[in-house]
């Protein structure tokens, strides 16, 4: 709940035309063991972030970027993602741009 709180708490803070990212992962759409809590929680952001963009006031966007598993993540926890491709940081900022400077509302970015 703390991404959702922040964008709550941010309503009346961000100027016009301004744009929430949040961030989770891949576990919603290609489960892992020992990932349901996980899982859960990366599909009620999905679930948040759709909804709320419809009832963003003032022109506001707000977008959700979830990537793979992350080259730099790899020795950490590479063993819990057995036959995922991992992906770069370059491109997860790539998406992050795409959703704070592009036109979207609503949408979840993956990066796989």
């Amino acid at each position: 709940m703390g991404q959702v709180n922040l964008v709550l708490a941010g309503l009346n803070k961000i100027k016009d035309q301004g744009s929430f990212t949040l961030t989770s992962g891949v576990l919603d759409r290609d489960p892992i063991k020992m990932g349901c809590g996980a899982a859960t929680a990366n599909a009620a952001l999905s679930g948040f972030v759709t909804s709320a963009a419809i009832e963003m006031p003032r022109d506001l966007r707000i977008n959700f970027v979830s990537p793979g598993l992350l080259v730099v993540s790899v020795e950490k926890y590479g063993e819990w993602f057995p036959g995922h491709e991992p992906v770069s940081a370059k491109r997860v900022g790539l998406a992050f741009t795409k959703s704070v400077e592009g036109a979207n509302t609503g949408k979840v970015i993956i990066v796989e």
